[in-house]
């Protein structure tokens, strides 16, 4: 394959670099392993050898060594899931969470659901924080307290109107402790539903279960809020049907008394006086409906909902994605004022919570949960998702080599050695470039993908 066309505009060194990959011998393999990847922006790199053998002759049916690799070494993706640290592998943790979410609204029988659950009672709940202090917003039609109209892309939307008097501790405690919130709800929510129920708690669980499936989202202000597909389930989970009691209406009812009864005590610790958190005023409670019916808040819309959401993190707010370790660094990263006010609470909480953390999830804002988490039975999970994608590539692979498939026999007819050690990350100046090429021709093709499906679907129902 022919080196790319080198763009204008990088600067000296990347370019000197650009070239160097361009021009090295082993050109094509490295943009095969790049590809490969995805375009991952921060690969993984090993070294070592893997040995295939007919288990019975001993005779060499595969080899490979990394000796053969251009720099000695194999990239492999990072897998992060943040969006700001690398969109490649980000948009696969979307996808595998979009699927694991939708598998649990439409069912799929692959997934751990049958098509029946789509009769389930579900709901998506949205639990929000309380107010630390007023904020800049868009209130409707009205103007802000400031008595600015705001833009959609306001810098200011979030913060306060007064820094000096908002509760930057409040909120950073808040975020730190609001996957114990979480925890307190669902254990609420059972005790409401049996309560609406007229049964007791064991009867209640005797003939039905509650699923969920959840994915943190920050506010504007740095506060977290959880998104929630929240679904009745029988007795013995979503095969079976739930009870004739369990309808939309009751949980509904019953999420709003669990979100008003939970809350997590906070002792006094020196200077910092006891606190009782609890969800903010703001719960957004509404019905799933099925794809065609016109309703607004679909199966397919909660699914993409979740799966934007969860490839994303505080960085949104202003901050940065990765730990800081002192004050002076928030001054060399120029992070805004808000954000930063946010960071300070944190570390200068650590010291009387040490239990708590927070210097360590100052990043965060305190926030040291899960992003998105799920109940056992809800649908499949994120392990399961993968390894069905790295069983796919192994017998691709193995039909590419000619190589037995180990499911077509009841004893192993091969034997795999292998051996790899760590060896670094990430690209040189020029492997970025290249890394970033891919991954935009990547992009544009699924996009492209998606409109021709879109296209598809609208000639088909013109035609029906």
């Amino acid at each position: 394959m022919a080196a790319p066309v080198i763009a204008a505009g990088l600067d000296p060194a990347t370019l000197t670099d650009v070239l160097r990959v361009a021009g090295s011998p082993g050109f094509d393999r490295l943009q095969d392993q790049i590809r490969r990847t995805g375009g991952c922006t921060d690969p993984i790199h090993l070294q070592g050898s893997t040995v295939t053998r007919d288990r019975a002759t001993g005779q060499v049916l595969y080899s490979y060594s990394t000796d053969a690799e251009p720099s000695g070494k194999l990239r492999i993706a990072c897998g992060n899931r943040r969006a700001s640290r690398c969109p490649a592998c980000a948009w696969t943790y979307a996808g595998d969470t979009y699927h694991l979410i939708r598998a649990g609204l439409v069912g799929d029988p692959d997934k751990g659901t049958p098509h029946t659950i789509r009769d389930h009672p579900r709901v998506f709940a949205t639990l929000t924080a309380p107010s630390f202090g007023p904020v800049h917003n868009r209130p409707g039609t009205r103007p802000c307290r400031c008595g600015t109209r705001h833009p959609d892309d306001s810098p200011a939307l979030g913060t306060p109107l007064d820094p000096n008097t908002y509760d930057y501790a409040g909120a950073v405690l808040w975020n730190n402790h609001a996957s114990e919130l979480w925890r307190y709800f669902t254990i609420y929510l059972r005790r409401e539903i049996a309560a609406r129920a007229g049964l007791t708690q064991k009867a209640a669980r005797e003939q039905s279960k509650v699923s969920f499936g959840k994915v943190a989202e920050y506010q504007k202000r740095g506060a977290v809020h959880f998104h929630a597909v929240i679904r009745f389930d029988g007795p013995e989970g979503p095969d079976t049907p739930p009870p004739h009691w369990a309808s939309v209406a009751l949980l509904t009812d019953a999420i709003q008394a669990a979100a008003a009864r939970a809350q997590v005590d906070v002792p006094p610790v020196g200077e910092h006086p006891a606190r009782v958190l609890r969800w903010g005023t703001q719960l957004d409670v509404r019905p799933i409906k099925a794809f065609d019916d016109g309703a607004e808040v679909t199966e397919q819309a909660v699914a993409s909902y979740v799966a934007k959401y969860a490839t994303k993190a505080a960085e949104t707010t202003g901050t940065v994605d990765r730990r800081v370790g002192n004050r002076e660094a928030l001054v060399l990263l120029d992070v805004p004022d808000h954000p930063r006010r946010l960071i300070e609470a944190c570390m200068d909480l650590h010291a009387d919570y040490p239990d708590r953390k927070l210097r360590d999830w100052a990043h965060m804002l305190g926030f040291r949960g899960h992003f998105s988490t799920k109940s056992r039975r809800y649908s499949t999970t994120l392990g399961a998702l993968r390894q069905v994608r790295a069983d796919y590539r192994a017998a691709q692979q193995r039909a590419s080599l000619g190589l037995p498939d180990p499911d077509d026999s009841p004893e192993a007819t091969t034997l795999t050695l292998a051996h790899w050690t760590y060896a670094g990350h990430g690209h040189t100046p020029g492997e970025s470039w290249l890394a970033a090429i891919i991954r935009r021709d990547i992009e544009q093709n699924r996009e492209a993908a998606r409109e021709e499906r879109t296209t598809d679907a609208l000639i088909e129902g013109e035609a029906w």
